[in-house]
């Protein structure tokens, strides 16, 4: 089993800047598939990013393309997503998976472990 924590959340006004992790327990988790959703208020759990365990090869939703930024310490049984130049639409509760399995990264079904979230909220 993998458990995940999800830290860095809060509340940052439109072009500021945060940093998320998610830190990983159970197992090493740098070989599986990783990735970021989000949840905006009143709709469905949306990918944000991935990074494959393979090669690190990484994947954005296009909305969040040069803005966001997905990474790993593997040594740390970490990953981060750094957030730049925020936008009020980026206010979501953050997820961060993990998958044991090669499947479409941006589908919530390939992912097996969840965390249990951090707000982020972006303020005009």
């Amino acid at each position: 089993q993998v458990q995940l924590v999800e830290s860095g959340g809060g509340l940052v006004q439109a072009g500021g800047s945060l940093r998320l992790s998610c830190a990983a327990s159970g197992r090493t988790v740098s070989t599986y598939a990783r990735g970021w959703f989000r949840q905006p208020p009143g709709k469905e759990r949306e990918f944000v990013a991935a990074i494959t365990g393979r090669d690190d090869t990484t994947y954005y939703r296009d909305s969040v393309k040069g803005r966001f930024t997905i990474s790993t310490d593997n040594a740390k049984n970490t990953m981060y997503l750094q957030m730049n130049s925020l936008k009020p639409e980026d206010t979501a509760v953050y997820y961060c998976a993990v998958a044991r399995y090669i499947g479409p990264y941006d589908y919530k079904s390939t992912y097996d472990y969840w965390g249990l979230g951090t707000q982020v909220t972006v303020s005009s």
